[in-house]
């Protein structure tokens, strides 16, 4: 486990988690010579002791990896309080659809693949990190809806009292729905208020999301209603506070 020189003008604190030596040296340069702080891990156990103890705003995580695979990594993180809101993009060489929903699955935030051009890992990463604040800044006011609470600017949700384990892209898609009740919202829209640089999938995605977004909720799940050839809405009917 090491880290490089923190840069001179930080903007937010990336941990990227690479086994490739040359590859996490250039990419690493690059990332610091737009005013990024960077830390650096070379294998799944190494990533997760480093995320813990200095809460990165972002990881770049590769799959494979020594030791635990970029999956199980990000499933860990995702699921302990402490990092579970750090956004995650996994970088594979792995391209095919399946590999891409598996990376979802395990609640990543974004996904691109190897070889990738360095304004494209930027803009993917700028955009991940300006949702970020965007969504903070015009979603700061608790929801609740009977026994489901969502604070937008901690991004918690809890449900009869108990908190629900979200990803952050399915806190997203639920403060969005949730921010404005029983507008209907495409699929196309969701994916453009959760992903601002036109992220290359398909809306199934957001299918897949809104799924597992469900399965999460349990008796709350009821609010997130289908609009058959159109989208999605959230139901709350009059008892939003």
């Amino acid at each position: 486990m090491r880290s490089s020189v923190p840069a001179a003008r930080p903007k937010a604190k990336i941990l990227y988690v690479e086994d490739d030596i040359d590859l996490q040296k250039s990419v690493s340069f690059i990332l610091w010579k737009e005013g990024y702080q960077i830390l650096c891990a070379e294998t799944g156990g190494d990533a997760i002791e480093l995320a813990r103890q200095e809460k990165p705003d972002l990881i770049l995580l590769d799959l494979l990896l020594p030791g635990i695979d970029g999956y199980k990594v990000c499933n860990i993180l995702k699921r302990d309080a402490a990092t579970a809101n750090t956004a995650i993009i996994m970088v594979t060489a792995r391209k095919q659809v399946k590999d891409v929903v598996a990376g979802f699955k395990e609640f990543a935030d974004d996904y691109i693949t190897k070889p990738f051009e360095p304004e494209i890992l930027l803009a993917r990463i700028q955009a991940l990190l300006r949702r970020r604040i965007k969504l903070g800044e015009q979603a700061t006011s608790i929801i609740k809806v009977d026994d489901l609470v969502i604070h937008p600017d901690a991004y918690e949700v809890f449900i009869s009292g108990k908190k629900a384990c979200l990803s952050k892209t399915e806190f997203d898609i639920l403060a969005v729905l949730a921010g404005k009740p029983n507008q209907v919202f495409t699929r196309s829209r969701i994916l453009d208020c959760v992903r601002e640089d036109g992220y290359p999938v398909t809306e199934r995605v957001v299918d897949y999301h809104i799924t597992g977004l469900r399965k999460k909720m349990g008796k709350a799940r009821k609010y997130i209603q289908t609009v058959r050839g159109v989208g999605y809405k959230f139901d709350a009917g009059d008892n939003t506070s």
